[in-house]
């Protein structure tokens, strides 16, 4: 059976919008180099974020109204929206991302007046977009191992004097599991090798984030450590949504051999959701928040 009808059987289609439904030339089209690019992922990114965990979060980094706010990596547009009703009255956001589809997406989702959504490459100098008040940086790094620190200092010069800086990643990802089969497990630890290797991705961002915030300078640094997702219990749709299009994108994309697997990829897919959808396994993934503020 092939992976997506398996997925349509978790996640009904009535809960996807029409809009986003497409041929897969739209995914050679967009021509991304960004690990979980698919024809469904503004939609993913959109409706995993927990609006009022985001909130919380940008008021403890220190926004508040009539600050100018730079979204960077903003996705789909959800955060830029939530973060613009935060800098209210008179503040203003502009958000940046690499992919225009996304763009399109979050202007016509969230698009008003007083958000400026802008395409624009995060690992070069972002000089022509002006200077900010609070810069938000939000599972971004995890995508450039070798450039994380280049790009926040890079980000670094575009804040005002006494201007707040915020970067949030998860550390440990994927999840940590218990209970896991131990073939599944060596699998998932071998596939983030491969990731580190072949698409520069960090598994282990958010620890670094206070040591890219001192090394720079920053003042009143802060840090936070929250639980992203802890999972038990019964699966959630939203849930296994998320994890099985990171499943079915991210090995192709790395082009992984599945050789524990003699049925390999079918295999372990099912493995997967058998596991995923197992009451009894416990996971968690720790997000790791640091703010500070540039000196005058």
């Amino acid at each position: 059976m092939h992976s997506e009808e398996i997925f349509v059987g978790i996640i009904p289609r009535r809960t996807i919008p029409m809009e986003i439904h497409g041929s897969r030339d739209l995914i050679t089209m967009l021509q991304s180099n960004y690990l979980m690019e698919s024809e469904w992922e503004s939609y993913r990114l959109d409706v995993k974020i927990d609006a009022e965990a985001i909130k919380r979060q940008a008021k403890w980094a220190g926004i508040k109204p009539g600050m100018r706010v730079a979204d960077l990596g903003c996705g789909p547009g959800k955060i830029t929206s939530l973060l613009y009703d935060l800098v209210q009255p008179g503040g203003t956001v502009v958000g940046v991302d690499g992919s225009a589809e996304r763009l399109a997406y979050a202007q016509q989702k969230y698009g008003r007046k007083g958000i400026d959504f802008t395409q624009g490459d995060l690992t070069q100098p972002l000089d022509h977009l002006g200077e900010f008040d609070f810069i938000w940086v939000r599972f971004v790094l995890e995508y450039y191992l070798s450039q994380s620190f280049t790009m926040v200092e890079n980000f670094a010069r575009r804040l005002k004097p006494k201007g707040i800086i915020c970067l949030l990643d998860l550390d440990h990802n994927p999840f940590n599991f218990y209970g896991i089969p131990e073939r599944l497990e060596h699998t998932f630890k071998q596939i983030m090798k491969e990731l580190e290797k072949k698409a520069d991705f960090d598994a282990y961002t958010g620890r670094k984030l206070y040591s890219f915030v001192y090394d720079l300078g920053f003042e009143n640094i802060d840090v936070r450590v929250e639980n992203y997702r802890v999972t038990f219990g019964m699966a959630d749709e939203l849930e296994l949504f998320n994890m099985f299009k990171k499943i079915e994108v991210v090995p192709e994309k790395i082009k992984f051999k599945f050789k524990d697997y003699q049925g390999g990829y079918a295999e372990f897919y099912q493995e997967t959701l058998a596991f995923l959808s197992d009451p009894r396994r416990f996971a968690y993934t720790p997000l790791i928040l640091c703010r500070g503020s540039k000196g005058a």
